[in-house]
């Protein structure tokens, strides 16, 4: 259809361009005509005069084609020779002399082409006139454009017929060669559409062309992060449903256990049990949708922003103080530089921080300290988050396995659900951050060595403060 509209826009250009290069050979020849013509005038004692010999009327002939007009005009305009009703040009005030122009014009009912050409008398005076101002004399020349206009046709013909025969050809070429073209594309169609709804597999690009392999490349990316996602989706959904099944049990019995007492004190310590087995529930699920939103960021691209890490980490202490009095805990905060810029999302740093906090104050015992320390390491370009504490401590054996959910050190004894580390985990992934563990170097008792969390992260140094 394209070719098929652009060949009557092909004919249009062919015509005009071939009225152009039909153009250029009678324009010439008018040219030369009234060159000759222009140089058979001649002025003696004030009187103009043409004379025209054989020759030069030979070439004004008319043909068996073309009508051949011509005219030869004084200074004001009188007729010395020729057609008196030729049209004069319409020019300037001072015309050029011995200058061939070219003009269009109407001639008895007819178009015709004229080359004019204007004759400085004051050159062609004999010996001894008297010198004045510079007059000049009209010599024209004027062809209709019949043999123009055929010379055009014919240039037409000749590159219009052959495309009667080329395009037929070029549409049965290109439709064999977009048909055969886009087989192995249907393939791939067909081969999709015949899959099962639940089947993420690579797609085999072995027999595809080489202009579709980056599509089905990027169908095969998408297809991956696709069945990442939804692998994080059903593993959350397991350990949700598994883990929930404790404190729903337990709520259960407890709501049971109530409805059977009748002493008031039974009553209201089965109520306790179930408001913490609530509590516990709530926590969980709210640690299960960190840690599902946490692996589901970190495998994608996060909406990053500057962040002054300072002021981040300071805020969400402040958060902790009533907690860490509730339970006689001396949490502090320190700080080097107000001014420490990175980047990064602020919800899910937010987020890394209270745990990190939650799990310092939870192995820390009462009267003990938890400190959270931010500083810059300029040597390695780093802003460093630190939390410290004066717990039991991790054993070296133990510092890889606590960041897999759910996984509890033997012999802790205190509440949590595993989730903690391993939202700490992917939210450090995702920005890019290393985490280190190590004894808490300013510990004195040996029975509460502490830890030490390090988190670096990429600082950005053209915000910061010299």
């Amino acid at each position: 259809m394209p070719l098929l509209l652009l060949w009557p826009i092909s004919i249009g250009i062919t015509y005009f361009a071939a009225t152009s290069i039909a153009n250029e050979p009678f324009d010439r020849s008018l040219e030369d005509r009234v060159t000759v013509l222009a140089q058979q005038i001649k002025e003696t004692n004030g009187i103009v005069t043409a004379q025209l010999p054989i020759s030069a009327r030979d070439i004004l002939r008319a043909d068996d084609v073309d009508n051949v007009y011509f005219q030869i005009a004084g200074p004001k305009q009188e007729l010395i020779a020729g057609d008196q009703d030729m049209p004069y040009p319409v020019e300037e005030d001072k015309p050029i002399p011995w200058s061939v122009l070219l003009r269009d014009a109407q001639m008895r009912n007819a178009e015709v082409r004229v080359a004019y050409i204007y004759v400085n008398l004051q050159t062609l005076r004999s010996p001894g006139t008297e010198s004045g101002k510079n007059r000049f004399a009209l010599v024209q020349v004027a062809e209709t454009l019949e043999k123009r206009r055929e010379l055009a046709k014919q240039i037409v013909k000749g590159v219009i017929l052959p495309e009667f025969i080329i395009l037929p050809v070029a549409l049965t070429l290109i439709w064999f060669a977009l048909t055969r073209g886009l087989s192995p594309l249907a393939s791939l169609q067909d081969h999709i559409r015949s899959r099962r709804p639940d089947d993420l597999s690579p797609i085999d690009a072995s027999g595809v062309p080489e202009e579709i392999s980056p599509l089905v490349q990027s169908l095969n990316d998408m297809l991956g992060r696709l069945s990442q996602s939804i692998q994080l989706q059903k593993r959350f959904i397991a350990d949700a449903a598994h883990q929930m099944k404790t404190p729903l049990a337990g709520m259960r019995m407890q709501s049971e256990l109530a409805l059977r007492q009748s002493d008031r004190s039974e009553i209201r310590h089965s109520l306790e049990q179930l408001s913490k087995s609530s509590e516990s529930a709530t926590r969980m699920i709210n640690q299960l949708l960190a840690l599902a939103r946490a692996e589901t960021q970190s495998a994608q691209t996060l909406p990053f922003e500057k962040i002054e890490l300072t002021k981040l980490a300071k805020s969400t202490v402040q958060d902790w103080v009533q907690t860490a009095l509730s339970r006689q805990i001396d949490l502090g905060f320190e700080s080097e530089n107000d001014t420490l810029p990175i980047y990064g999302n602020p919800t899910m740093l937010r987020e890394m921080i209270n745990n990190l906090i939650d799990n310092a104050l939870r192995f820390t015992p009462t009267l003990g300290s938890v400190t959270v320390r931010v500083r810059a390491d300029r040597e390695q370009q780093k802003a460093l988050f630190e939390i410290e504490d004066t717990g039991s401590g991790i054993p070296p054996s133990e510092r890889t396995n606590v960041f897999e959910r759910f996984y509890r050190i033997i012999g802790s004894h205190v509440d949590g659900s595993g989730l903690g580390l391993a939202i700490v985990r992917e939210i450090a992934i995702g920005h890019d951050a290393e985490i280190d563990i190590t004894n808490n170097p300013r510990s004195s008792d040996e029975r509460y060595p502490g830890s030490l969390f390090k988190i670096s992260f990429k600082l950005d140094t053209t915000h910061l403060d010299k």
